[in-house]
């Protein structure tokens, strides 16, 4: 069996610690050192295994990204209702570990972060077409206009996230309920 070396060990460790402060701080203003120090190394090792800060909020955000869709895929796995795949994407949303108060900050900021750094701008293009595509695949049986509701309740997802960060949002069950709510009177209007 290989020996797991110390760089991904590390790299992780950066990546929880852009995680924690970021969420700590509520903004993208924290250091390349407050990152190093929190993950416990040097700012030059941080700076060694990602460059820079750009780069590691980058990485921290492919991070977020992987664990969202890693629950999405499983909360989909082996379900054919579309109601059912509908709840299952949209809880997925707002669960505990996507929707706490460190990750929404990080993905507030990772919104502001991808109007000026082009690769973070493609992974929000990346999640958004993913999500679109989970949600018109659901709705497609249950509404009229699946890709219209669908981009509807992803803007709910988002808005629900911002005001999360904001302090003046629901829990994650009440975000989710929110959601369904909606979706709900979509699909009572094309009944």
């Amino acid at each position: 069996m290989p020996k797991l070396g110390m760089e991904p060990i590390r790299r992780a460790a950066l990546v929880q610690a852009t995680i924690h402060e970021i969420g700590r701080s509520g903004s993208l203003d924290v250091t390349v050192a407050q990152i190093a120090r929190r993950a416990g190394m040097s700012t030059a090792l941080a700076h060694h295994y990602f460059g820079g800060k750009d780069q590691i909020f980058l990485a921290a955000m492919r991070h977020l990204l992987t664990v969202y869709g890693a629950a999405v895929r499983g909360a989909l796995s082996g379900v054919t209702d579309p109601r059912d795949r509908l709840n299952r994407i949209v809880h997925a949303s707002f669960e505990a570990g996507n929707f706490r108060d460190e990750v929404v900050n990080a993905w507030l900021n990772f919104y502001v972060q991808a109007r000026v750094v082009p690769e973070a701008e493609r992974l929000l293009r990346v999640y958004r077409r993913r999500l679109r595509s989970n949600l018109v695949d659901a709705l497609r049986p249950l509404v009229a206009d699946p890709v219209a509701v669908a981009a509807v309740i992803g803007a709910l997802i988002d808005g629900l996230y911002i005001r999360a960060a904001s302090g003046d949002g629901p829990d994650g069950a009440q975000a989710a309920a929110q959601v369904l709510n909606v979706a709900a009177q979509f699909m009572e209007a094309t009944s």
